[in-house]
This record gives C-alpha cells, structure tokens and sequence, in this order.
C-alpha cells in the first residue's frame, strides 16, 4: 500500500512533469509596443534571431509615433487591458507605475545579463527600492551637434562649454537660407516628450525648474521667458520653415540631410548623423555639452535623463516569455549582434559601461565619450528647491497632460499664433489649474 502511494506521486509527478515541458513549448506570441525610433526599427529587423533561438515564442510588433505611443500604453496599462506584453517606456512611467504596482519586477533576466554593467545613473532612474522594472533598450542626454564645416565656414569655435548666446551669434552666421541651410534646429512639435522635453532643458539652463520648492509652477519665471523668447527668436529667424511640426524624427531627418547648421537633442541622434547609410553629412559633424543660458551653468548643468526601456505589465499572462524577451534584447549579446549586422558605432548606446571601456566602440564612435559625459553629469533626483524627480520633465501622473497642454502653448508661440508672454501665461494658468485640482497647491 505504501509503495503504490508512492508509485501513484511519481506517476502524478510525472504527469504534472509532462505538462509543465508542454505549457512550455506551447508556442506564445508577444504583443510589443514600440516607438518608430530608428534604434527600435533595428530591433524588429533582427527579431528573426530571437525567434530562432526561441521558436515557441513569436512577436507581434506594434509601432507607433512616439505621442501615440505614450498614450495607448499609458490607457492600457491603467485600464489593464491586456493589450500588449511588452510596452516601450522610460525613466518618466517606471517610477510612477511601478510603485502603482502595474509593472513587473525584472528578477529573471538571466544568470549571464550582467545587470551590474548597466550606468548606474541608468540603472538607478529604471529601479524602485532596488529592483529593476524596466531594462534600458538605449540611453541618452542631450548634446550640441554641429557642422564642423559650416562653422569653420562662419569663423567660429564651438566652446568646450557653450552658452546660448554663442549658439545665437552662431546660427545667425551658419544661416544660408537660399541653399537650404539653417542655423539651427530643433523640436517643435507639442508634447511632453517632444517640445517640452528640450525647453524644460533649456529653462533648466537659464536657472529655472516646472516647479519651486512649494509645487507652485514657474512658467512665469525669469529662466523660463528668457528661455522661450530666445527659442522662439532663433527658430524664427534661423530656423527651419514648418518648425512647430518637427519632433526628433523630423529633425533628424534635416539634421540629415544637411539642412541644419547645429541641433541640440538626444545623444541617441549621433549615431545616425554620423552613419554614411543614413546621413549626407557623415563626416562632418562635430559634438559639444547642450547649451547653457548663462556662464557657470545653473542647476548642474543642461543634461537630462531618458532610457526608451522594455516594461511587462504585472497584468501579463505571458511573463516568462516576455522577459525572455526584454532579456534578449537588452543584452551584451545583442549589442554584438548590431555591431555585426549594422555596425559597431550604430549599436544603441548609453546603458552599459562595457561599452565605454571598448577601445573599438571609443574609436568608431566619435560622439561617445561626449554621450557618456552627458549621462552622467544628468542627477534627476529631488533637490532642495525642486521637489521632484526629473530634469526635463517632472515624474509625478499630472505632468504627462499638463506637459502636452503646456507644449501646445509653446507650440502656438513658435508658429506665431500667440506672443511668448501670452503663452506663458496661458501656460502658468493651466498649471496652477492642474496643480490646484490635484491637491500639490491650495
């Protein structure tokens, strides 16, 4: 009696033993959000190799403009949809939804994923109390990219530190507009990751934050007006025609082609400027920090934080899969792989030391060590009279629709429908509204 007992928890053992081997090789699809980034396009050229290493697992890709994006993972994730397994978000969404509890934390990546080798300051914006949930798919600051010959042509040096007023005395003097060539471009579009992600990095410069220490809002403040009037002056006289509709894929597409004298934006952009595959003016840029509004720079510097990472909803069915997923393409071995099929200066750059310390990526790459330095210098945690997470944006859940609204009033004053001055304080109301309604502020 005792031995069939025990025959019977084999035998039902083994069943359950073969049942679990079938769950597991029952094929699984993923559903993926994404953003139509160049790096993310790469990603679903190369997904052929992951799917031959893992043939029960098949992707299904959903790529949207980046606006779009935010908002149906953002509904989808509140609502617990179910829509996708895997959702592309950064340093803004983590800390909110993981503490929300929406997010799965990434505790099996893999015995050989090296989560240590991640940037710290990377590893830190994508962390809640020390796990990890989201893993960082590419990195970035912001820098200055320049042509190199357009300002030799004007007669200028770009600082080792420059200021705005040296950028407006150079787009002035790179500015050719009968050969199609502007001194200057840069984000137009509205948006809380489009517009307002460069000027709430250059009111950082000028000495000014979204909030004071007491959540008031200072879109009223004297760094964010010299700011804006300063944006707006350039772009009008030296910037591209149609700007308030160019985000960054815009823009780099000009950047490109060679229509644009300098660009502050996103240190991911460099690799793409510099690639004979996809830019006119491959060897002719060079790299610089962002621009500061004034001499010994405020607020430690004009650098921000963003990591486009690869989140699993904690609503997921299919979390093994999922993170076999993000493991794969967040690796070592998938920067290898880039380096072989486009290149080793095109892999995505800015979350792994390792990276840094490769004498060929050093060598390949020349805006790399400009990338790095901007990385690190970006600290987006609280500080004494800024009392949020985020440089340039505000990690709290009101700031994702009060950014876009504050954006299409910048928006407005970049096409010339309403002054700055309106627009600020278009902008100060709403935020007051908002900020009021939500409780920060009586």
């Amino acid at each position: 009696m005792r031995m069939g007992k025990m025959n019977c928890f084999v035998a039902a053992a083994s069943l359950l033993a073969l049942a679990g081997n079938a769950n597991a090789q029952q094929p699984t699809t993923l559903t993926i959000g994404t953003v139509n980034n160049n790096d993310m396009i790469v990603m679903q050229s190369l997904t052929g190799e992951f799917t031959k290493a893992h043939p029960n697992i098949q992707v299904n890709w959903v790529t949207l403009e980046e606006n779009v994006l935010r908002q149906r993972v953002t509904t989808d994730i509140a609502t617990n949809g179910g829509q996708f397994d895997i959702m592309t978000i950064g340093t803004y969404e983590v800390p909110i939804w993981s503490k929300k509890g929406w997010l799965a934390p990434l505790d099996a990546l893999g015995t050989d994923y090296d989560a240590d080798d991640l940037l710290p300051p990377i590893r830190a914006a994508l962390s809640t109390d020390g796990k990890l949930f989201a893993a960082p798919f590419y990195a970035e600051s912001v820098m200055t990219m320049y042509r190199k010959d357009l300002l030799d042509k004007a007669g200028l040096k770009m600082p080792e530190k420059p200021t705005w007023s040296f950028i407006a005395e150079a787009a002035e003097k790179m500015t050719d507009k009968s050969a199609g060539v502007y001194g200057i471009c840069l984000r137009g579009k509205a948006g809380w990751g489009e517009n307002m992600a460069f000027l709430g990095n250059m009111a950082r410069s000028f000495g000014a934050n979204y909030f004071d220490a007491t959540w008031k809002p200072q879109f009223e403040s004297e760094g964010w007006k010299k700011a804006v009037a300063l944006y707006v002056d350039l772009m009008t006289k030296y910037g591209p025609p149609g700007a308030a509709s160019n985000g960054f894929n815009e823009t780099l597409s000009l950047f490109g082609q060679g229509k644009c004298g300098m660009w502050m934006d996103a240190t991911v952009a460099a690799s793409f400027v510099t690639d004979p595959k996809q830019s006119q003016v491959p060897d002719k840029v060079g790299f610089a920090p962002a621009p500061c509004g004034i001499d010994n720079c405020p607020n430690d510097g004009a650098n921000w934080l963003w990591a486009w990472s690869l989140g699993i909803p904690a609503s997921s069915q299919k979390k093994e899969a999922a993170e076999t997923f993000v493991s794969w393409a967040t690796s070592k071995a998938y920067l290898d792989l880039v380096a072989k099929e486009k290149g080793l200066a095109n892999v995505p750059p800015g979350t792994r030391q390792s990276l840094y310390k490769n004498a060929d990526y050093l060598k390949a790459a020349p805006f790399a060590q400009q990338t790095l330095n901007s990385i690190n210098k970006a600290d987006p945690s609280m500080g004494e009279n800024k009392p949020y997470v985020g440089l340039q944006f505000a990690a709290i859940p009101e700031f994702q629709g009060l950014g876009t609204a504050v954006g299409q009033q910048m928006a407005s004053a970049l096409s010339g429908s309403t002054t700055v001055d309106q627009a600020l304080a278009a902008a100060q109301a709403q935020a007051t509204r908002e900020m009021t309604r939500a409780g920060y502020i009586k």
